[in-house]
C-alpha cells in the first residue's frame, strides 16, 4: 500500500466521529466530502476546550502524568518529586516516596496499586553492583512504598518507562534494548528478547497482546502476542529518526514522535510507518490520541500541536510557556494534562467559548 493510500485510510477511518456522513452513502464519496471537509473548510468544535497553568508548587522536571478520571491524577519527576491531586489539578499535594532519585514514569491501575519508575543518580551510587534503575510499589495508594529491582536487568541498565495492561500485567524497558514483563502483579519479572539494543524511550499497548515499543535508531517494534514474538517496522523516509513516544487507537492504527518535528503514522498495526506533516522543527517528546481523530503532540519550547483529522493535517495551539513539556494525559476530549521542566504542569479544560479552527 502506498504512502497516499495509508493517508486516505486513515482520513476514512477517522471520519468515524463524524456521524453526519451517512452510512449508506459510497465509500468514495464520503471519504471525499470528508477530505474536504478537513482540508478547506472550518472546524466547528463544540465542546472547545483551552489550556491553563495550574500551580503546582514546585520547580522539578516533571517527567510523567497518570489520572485515573478527570479528578484523580498524580505527576512526578526530578528529585523524587510526586504530587496527587484529587480536584482535576486545582490543588496539587506533595506524597512522600521513599527516594531522592528521578521518577520517569508513573502508573495506578486504581486508588490503591501504583508504580513508579526510578533512575538513580550515576554519581551518587557507591559501587558498581548497585542498580542504576529500580521500581516502587504501593498498594495502598501511596502511603507506603515497596522497592523492586526486577530479576534479569544488568545493573547498569537505565529504565525509562513502564506500560501496564491492568494490575497483573505490565512492561518497562529502557536502555539497549531490554524489556521485562511481569504477569503477576510485578511479583516476579522475566526479560523478554528484542531485535533491537537501541534505547527504547516509549510503548503503548492496547491490551495484553498487542503493544508497541518506539526508541533511538529509528526503532519501531510491535508485537501480537504479548511480547513472545517482537517484529521491525518498516519506516519510510525516517532512517534517522530517534523515536519517543508512540499512541495507539485500536490494534492497527498508531503514530510516532521523535527529533526535529517528525511524525509517522500507520494504519495497519505497525508493520509500516508513513510520514506526516507538521510546521515545526522542534523536538517532539509525547504524543497522545483520543480517538481516530484527534490527538495531541508535546515537545520542547511549550510545543503543542492539535490534530482533529488523524494527523492529516497538524495545527500548532497556544501553550503559554516555552518550557519543554514532557509528557501527556488526556481521559477524555475536553480533559488533559502536559507536564515538563520547571514545575510546568498545563491543563486542557472546556472553556466558556466555542472554538473555531482552521487548518
Amino acid at each position: 500500500m502506498s504512502s497516499k493510500q495509508q493517508r486516505q485510510e486513515l482520513a476514512a477511518l477517522s471520519r468515524r466521529k463524524y456521524s453526519f456522513l451517512p452510512e449508506t452513502m459510497p465509500r468514495a464519496l464520503s471519504t471525499v466530502l470528508f477530505l474536504l471537509l478537513i482540508a478547506h473548510c472550518s472546524l466547528f468544535t463544540a465542546s472547545a476546550a483551552t489550556w491553563t497553568r495550574q500551580r503546582s508548587g514546585t520547580m522539578a522536571w516533571l517527567h510523567a502524568v497518570y489520572f485515573l478520571d478527570q479528578h484523580h491524577g498524580w505527576v512526578a519527576g526530578s528529585a523524587g518529586t510526586l504530587l496527587e491531586t484529587a480536584d482535576g489539578g486545582q490543588t496539587w499535594n506533595r506524597i512522600h516516596p521513599p527516594t531522592g532519585d528521578t521518577v520517569r514514569d508513573i502508573y495506578f491501575a486504581n486508588d490503591h496499586d501504583g508504580w513508579l519508575v526510578c533512575e538513580r543518580d550515576l554519581f551518587k551510587l557507591k559501587t558498581n553492583d548497585e542498580p542504576r534503575s529500580y521500581l516502587l510499589k504501593t498498594s495502598d495508594g501511596g502511603l507506603s512504598w515497596q522497592r523492586i529491582v526486577p530479576d534479569g536487568i544488568d545493573p547498569n541498565a537505565k529504565l525509562v518507562r513502564a506500560v501496564f495492561a491492568g494490575s497483573e500485567r505490565g512492561w518497562t524497558f529502557g536502555e539497549g534494548g531490554v524489556a521485562l514483563v511481569t504477569r503477576d502483579g510485578g511479583a516476579s519479572w522475566s526479560r523478554q528478547t528484542l531485535p533491537t539494543k537501541f534505547l527504547l524511550l516509549g510503548g503503548a499497548f492496547s491490551d495484553e497482546q498487542h503493544g508497541w515499543l518506539v526508541g533511538a535508531g529509528a526503532t519501531i517494534l510491535h508485537t501480537s502476542d504479548g511480547g513472545t514474538t517482537w517484529h521491525n517496522g518498516i519506516v519510510r523516509d525516517g532512517a534517522s529518526t530517534r523515536f519517543v513516544a508512540t499512541s495507539f487507537v485500536g490494534n492497527r492504527l498508531g503514530w510516532a514522535v521523535g527529533a526535529t518535528g517528525r511524525v509517522f503514522a500507520t494504519t495497519d498495526g505497525g508493520r509500516a510507518w508513513f510520514q506526516q506533516r507538521t510546521s515545526v522543527d522542534a523536538d517532539l517528546l509525547d504524543v497522545r490520541f483520543i480517538d481516530a481523530a484527534e490527538g495531541w503532540i508535546a515537545g520542547l519550547n511549550g510545543t503543542l500541536l492539535h490534530t482533529t483529522d488523524g494527523g492529516v493535517h497538524w495545527s500548532i495551539e497556544t501553550s503559554g510557556t516555552t518550557h519543554a513539556l514532557e509528557r501527556l494525559f488526556f481521559t477524555d476530549q475536553n480533559h488533559g494534562w502536559a507536564v515538563g521542566f520547571g514545575g510546568t504542569i498545563l491543563a486542557l479544560g472546556p472553556s466558556s467559548a466555542p472554538r473555531f479552527k482552521t487548518q
